[in-house]
């Protein structure tokens, strides 16, 4: 389901930037090898990398990641994780755990916001205009 609000979203925005499932991978500054279930680009910094860069484990941190918690990942694990993320040079990220219905919002420089219940929605602020989900879908 999120994929495809995602997608949907991206598809009609194209100029603006690049999405990634969780097929892709990603060398970050810190060189680390990281897999998000959804990331995104802005079109600028995309443009920038030399063609031969923009295969599997791109060296770039995408400007937005989204890491939905599986069964069997510990959400310290994740939460760590996501902090590797922001501290590589991620805008946005969303860290989600449908089991207890809570999100966290990561931005550089801030606390990860916590949101309790998915009667709430996440907004992709300036980074993805327009883009907002309802968590009440993941359920």
């Amino acid at each position: 389901m999120l994929s495809g609000l995602f997608y949907y979203w991206s598809s009609t925005r194209e100029h603006l930037g690049k999405a990634f499932d969780s097929s892709a991978g990603f060398t970050l500054p810190d060189g680390s090898m990281r897999s998000p279930d959804l990331a995104w680009i802005g079109m600028e910094r995309w443009k920038k990398l030399p063609e031969h860069d923009r295969t599997r484990f791109a060296h770039i941190c995408p400007d937005f990641v989204v890491e939905l918690q599986s069964p069997t990942d510990p959400v310290q694990t994740l939460q760590t994780k996501m902090a590797a993320w922001i501290n590589n040079g991620c805008q946005l990220g969303w860290l989600i755990d449908p089991k207890n219905e809570k999100a966290y919002v990561y931005t550089p420089g801030n606390a990860p916001e916590e949101i309790h219940g998915f009667h709430h929605k996440l907004s992709g602020g300036t980074l993805l205009p327009e883009f907002e989900l309802d968590l009440l879908k993941l359920k």
